[in-house]
């Protein structure tokens, strides 16, 4: 039996604060920065802030599935691939993924919320 390292302490601490990030987006453009961020975050405190994340490394696109992906820089480094096949960080970004695309199709659906708030 092969042992599984699990992440699931980092998306704990990170998960209130992504919470409250998604249900103050006033835009599906919002919802993307805050999953990218979010992750970024996560990346940071599981690789210790070893690798380096570009802007475009983390791609949250909610027509997708999985709905997101990473750039060739991230996922071309040794380390992240090993830590990406032998621990449950997959499961943890999925469900990141999965609330960030909720949100997502909740303010695509609702198109006046955003703009009655930008308006204000």
């Amino acid at each position: 039996m092969t042992t599984r390292v699990s992440y699931t302490k980092y998306e704990n601490r990170l998960l209130p604060s992504f919470r409250e990030k998604l249900n103050m987006a006033e835009s599906t453009e919002d919802v993307r920065k805050f999953f990218a961020y979010t992750v970024t975050d996560l990346f940071g405190a599981v690789f210790e802030e070893r690798l380096e994340l570009d802007k475009e490394d983390i791609i949250f696109d909610p027509e997708r599935e999985p709905p997101y992906s990473f750039g060739k820089g991230l996922t071309a480094h040794q380390e992240f691939a090993s830590v990406w096949d032998g621990s449950d960080l997959p499961r943890v970004v999925n469900r990141l993924a999965d609330s960030a695309a909720r949100r997502y199709r909740h303010l695509e659906k609702n198109p006046e919320k955003t703009t009655s708030k930008i308006r204000n």
